[in-house]
């Protein structure tokens, strides 16, 4: 622990979190992880920061997350935005919808477009789609 500064919590070693960062599929989360391990080990502050490619701030409150979280304090946290139109239920009907084809005989298509799968979802769920978001949805 560094005598200057924000103490940093020693539950978890330098050398583990190095470890755990090698192994981290989180590429923020494991830079913040070396980030730490540096100080840990008495570097700088702003020398640990910058080796992970960070200010010494962004480090500090990293830090602060980490002393109150652990390592569940260094991924990123989930961002608010857009609900997504429809839910988890519509999208599974969605999926089924693809795999399944359209009926030839009702439809008369032999196969889903994008412009008839968004005009499918809009009679069925009252949800209108760009093809282009159509296509990211498909995917």
């Amino acid at each position: 622990m560094s005598a200057k500064g924000l103490p940093i919590r020693d539950d978890v070693s330098a050398d583990e979190l190095r470890r755990l960062a090698r192994r981290e599929s989180d590429r923020a989360a494991a830079t913040r992880m070396l980030a730490i391990a540096g100080a840990l080990e008495g570097l700088p502050r702003a020398e640990a920061a910058r080796l992970a490619g960070m200010e010494r701030q962004a480090l500090r409150d990293v830090v602060t997350r980490y002393n109150a979280e652990g390592l569940a304090g260094l991924h990123d946290r989930p961002r608010s935005g857009r609900r997504a139109r429809l839910d988890e239920v519509r999208r599974a009907a969605l999926r089924q919808l693809v795999l399944d084809g359209p009926e030839v005989e009702t439809s008369g298509l032999s196969a889903w477009t994008l412009p008839d799968l968004c005009r499918e979802v809009e009679a069925r769920w009252g949800v209108t789609y760009h093809a282009a978001h159509m296509s990211r949805l498909v995917r």
